[in-house]
Formats: C-alpha cells, structure tokens, sequence
C-alpha cells in the first residue's frame, strides 16, 4: 500500500489489507508527525485500478490540520517499509530520546502467569494465522490478562502500528495502562514505537536484537521476550513484573 500526505507519496509498505487507516496513522505517529487523531483532517483512498477497472484500494492519502508537521517526509525520497529491520543505531537512539513526547510509565505490573499465559491467548485470536500460517499479530494486553485489539499483518512492524493507530484514533496514547505483545521477535522498530506510544512493557514470543534491549534499556520500557507457557526472560526494567526483584 502507497501511504501520501497531501497528494505526496511518503511511503510504500507490503501489507495485508485491513485496518488500513489504523495502520497510517500508526506509522505516522512512529514518525512523528502526528499526535492525535484531531491532526489528521481525512484518511481516504485514491483511484487506483486493476486490470478489470476495479479499485485496488492500494492508495491512501492522509490531510493533516498542520501540512507543515510533515514538512521533512514530503521531500523527493520517498520510502519503502518492509517487514524487515531499517538502518538503526546509537544515533537512532539519542535521536528518538530528543522527540518522544511521553515520559515512560510506573506501569503497568503483569504476575509472571499473566505474562506466560498471553502467546497462547493471542494465537486463540489469530484468524489470519489459522488460515495462512505465515502472518503475525500484535495487540494490547492488560495486567488482568485480557487482551485487546489484535491485529495481524504479514509484516511485524505493520501490525504493531495497526495496533497502536487503532489506540491513536480512540485518543488513547499514551498507553500508560497496558502492555503491547507482538508474536515476532522483538527488532528495534517495534521497541521505538512502543517507547513513542508511551507504553511500559513490550512482550514478544520471539528473539530481541541487540539494539531493541539497548533502546528498551536506555528509555527504561520493561522488554520480555522468547515468552511461553514455559516462562520467558526480562532484557530490561524488570521492576514492572512482580516477584522479580529487579
């Protein structure tokens, strides 16, 4: 999907359709150019057809209340999003701790069942996955265990925005109260949105990378990762799971 601010192209992602407004305004936000729903004034699809005429709604074009917020994406550069890793290190770092609008939460507090018990929770909502067996998930999940908003995309980093746009166009940010859990593993991206969403806790089933537990570390968000039934291990701020003493 083609993502456009004003009629400029700013992005292009390989998605899977579905929740498409969702998922520009939660890349919009990782971006920093937005920050509420009231600064987007429409989300709506362009023509685009297909070889029988018909619409293909693989274009998407947002007008913000404030052009200018946008003003370093719309140069003639446009971007590709993947589901794989961008070019990240100590500088993505320090540039992310100058424009994160939330200070990190007290929160939430999850028991270490509570957090063991959420992959199996999240596959049971999985309805692409059952079908496919090739997309992931991500959603929001609170201290109690209940899990809310799930969203499933063949690129990780796609349904983590899904997620957090659906949260934006509540006005929910931040998100203070609850954790986001993401079926993948954990790459810096996912730790970067997190940390703009103003979450505490990013739980994921999978493998951190290095720079995802130093960004999580250096913010101080509470990351879990290889998470199962069986346990899971703290890469940083254990102080938000009880009973871990740290």
């Amino acid at each position: 999907m083609e993502i456009r601010i004003g009629g400029t192209s700013i992005s292009t992602t390989m998605r899977t359709p579905g929740h498409d407004i969702e998922l520009a305004h939660g890349l919009l936000h990782a971006e920093g150019i937005i920050a509420s729903p009231h600064d987007v004034v429409a989300a709506r699809y362009c023509s685009g057809v297909d070889s029988a005429g018909q619409n293909t709604y693989n274009v998407l074009d947002v007008a913000l209340t404030d052009p200018s917020r946008a003003a370093n994406l719309l140069q003639p550069r446009a971007f590709v999003t993947s589901s794989a890793c961008g070019v990240c290190g100590t500088s993505s770092i320090e540039a992310l701790q100058k424009v994160t609008r939330y200070p990190q939460p007290d929160g939430p507090f999850f028991e270490a069942e509570t957090i063991c018990s959420l992959p199996d929770q999240l596959r049971g909502q999985q309805q692409a996955f059952r079908t496919t067996g090739g997309v992931h998930a991500a959603a929001l999940v609170r201290p109690d265990g209940t899990v809310e908003r799930v969203r499933e995309d063949v690129g990780r980093h796609n349904a983590m925005d899904k997620v957090i746009g659906s949260a934006l166009l509540s006005d929910e940010l931040p998100i203070a109260d609850r954790a986001l859990l993401t079926s993948s593993r954990a790459s810096f991206e996912l730790v970067q949105k997190a940390v703009m969403a103003g979450v505490g806790m990013l739980i994921a089933v999978s493998a951190p990378s290095s720079l995802a537990v130093q960004l999580a570390t250096e913010t101080g968000l509470t990351l879990v990762g290889f998470t199962s039934g069986k346990g899971f291990n703290i890469y940083s701020a254990g102080r938000r799971i009880v009973g871990s003493g740290s």
